[in-house]
């Protein structure tokens, strides 16, 4: 950070609370403290000191600059709610008596849904990668795995085989904040799990030891990096033009059961979600869906 060890050393206890009391992931507090870091970095270059010394019209510039930069309105919702828990924190911690952030009006959000695949195209992606070589066994297993199960990308490429139970077709997977949840394979991603453990895994590995479910031909877990250049590389094979990433495949699982009748709450359940809200917007999109299967073939649609 260009502004000062004191500021990197506030964020470094704020981002020590946060994981001390709400259990949150790596990911997202490395996304706090580099949002932080760069506020910081901002009011230093442009304002000459640091977090603590900002006013409130010191972050309502800082926000109107990323916005003529591009910045999204859902991202910028994101960085404000960032900053406004450094300066409670900072508040309880009696490093300020007042808080600058208060009174900043958060930017207005829509609700865009989710983008999602298709069930034929969610087939072709399934079928694009070779199953003659163990890297393609390996990705079609993955690729299985994540729609069948709705996985989050981190959830799938951190998995131990000591989570999986073949026997009972089920997972234990550890969510955000730590929290497990039992999901239901199937019997197909089940069947694709039980060849590539016994085949395609062994071959990759060779004589070395992985604790990773799904190793690289280095014998290494596969990073989140790596298994996006993966699927955006079966989807060009597919046929598939529009962007697509793992969370898709996610998407796809949820609406698709919707599309089929399943019930709300359980796909809430199976997707992780504590908040039954945030499942809600699927039905957003199964809805859609409906209305764009009336209005091609219905005679009056």
């Amino acid at each position: 950070m260009k502004g000062g060890g004191e500021d990197a050393a506030r964020i470094e206890s704020f981002s020590d609370a946060l994981w001390m009391e709400r259990g949150l992931s790596r990911n997202t507090l490395s996304a706090y403290q580099s949002d932080l870091a760069k506020v910081a970095d901002w009011l230093h270059n442009n304002r000459g000191y640091g977090l603590l010394q900002a006013k409130r019209a010191d972050l309502q510039s800082y926000l109107a600059h990323l916005v003529k930069q591009g910045r999204k309105p859902r991202s910028t919702a994101r960085l404000l709610s960032c900053i406004r828990q450094f300066y409670q924190f900072s508040l309880r911690e009696g490093w300020l008596s007042t808080d600058p952030s208060v009174r900043i009006d958060s930017p207005k959000l829509g609700r865009p849904l989710p983008k999602s695949l298709s069930e034929g195209e969610v087939e072709a992606l399934l079928n694009a990668p070779d199953l003659d070589d163990a890297e393609g066994m390996r990705d079609r297993t993955m690729l299985e795995v994540l729609y069948a199960a709705g996985l989050r990308v981190s959830e799938l490429v951190d998995m131990r085989p000591e989570q999986v139970n073949l026997s009972q077709g089920v997972m234990r997977i550890l969510g955000k904040g730590g929290k497990e949840r039992l999901v239901p394979m199937g019997d197909e991603a089940q069947s694709w799990l039980e060849r590539f453990y016994s085949g395609a895994r062994i071959e990759l590995l060779g004589e070395r030891v992985c604790s990773h479910l799904f190793p690289t031909r280095r014998g290494q877990g596969m990073t989140r990096q790596a298994f996006w250049y993966r699927i955006k590389k079966h989807a060009a094979s597919a046929g598939i033009t529009h962007s697509i990433s793992p969370h898709t495949l996610r998407h796809a699982f949820a609406t698709h059961l919707l599309n089929h009748g399943a019930d709300l709450r359980v796909v809430q359940l199976l997707l992780g979600h504590s908040d039954l809200s945030t499942t809600q917007i699927y039905t957003h999109v199964a809805r859609e869906r409906l209305k764009q299967l009336h209005a091609t073939h219905h005679p009056r649609g």
